[in-house]
């Protein structure tokens, strides 16, 4: 995991560019997404931050979320009825997600520009934002039966 800080900088220094506002609840969002552990959900962060603001409002989470992710700051996890999103690693990279509890984790594993080029090539698509996902169950779930 890249450093909080540096990521934080890397973060607001890109949403200054495009001369986003840089409101005091966004960039507490901005803090949270550079300093989260795991892959957290829109109303993670939401339920994270409404403590410190009650009034800020869903939107603001989700609207930031999008900006940073069309920017390629953040890799966003289309789970069945959530999205996660990976504000540490924006850059492509495998995720494993079990199927029974929803845990997600970084997969170890390259994605292989040139094979992605060469998928291109065959599919005549290009490919703007590769993803790649792996389901099935975590060490603690299989544990469990």
């Amino acid at each position: 995991m890249p450093d909080p800080k540096v990521r934080f900088d890397e973060l607001i220094t890109t949403l200054r560019e495009r001369d986003f506002r840089l409101t005091p609840q966004r960039v507490e969002l901005v803090r949270l997404i550079a300093a989260s552990e795991g892959h957290p959900s829109a109303a993670q962060l939401y339920a994270k931050i409404r403590t410190q603001f009650p009034t800020m409002s869903q939107a603001t989470v989700y609207k930031t979320l999008a900006l940073l992710k069309e920017m390629n700051q953040v890799l966003e996890i289309d789970l069945r009825d959530d999205s996660h999103y990976d504000g540490n690693r924006p850059h492509p990279h495998p995720h494993l997600i079990c199927m029974q509890c929803n845990k997600i984790e970084d997969g170890d594993l390259e994605l292989d520009p040139p094979s992605i080029k060469r998928l291109e090539k065959t599919s005549g698509y290009q490919i703007v934002r590769p993803q790649l996902l792996f389901y099935g169950l975590c060490p603690d779930c299989r544990k469990s039966g």
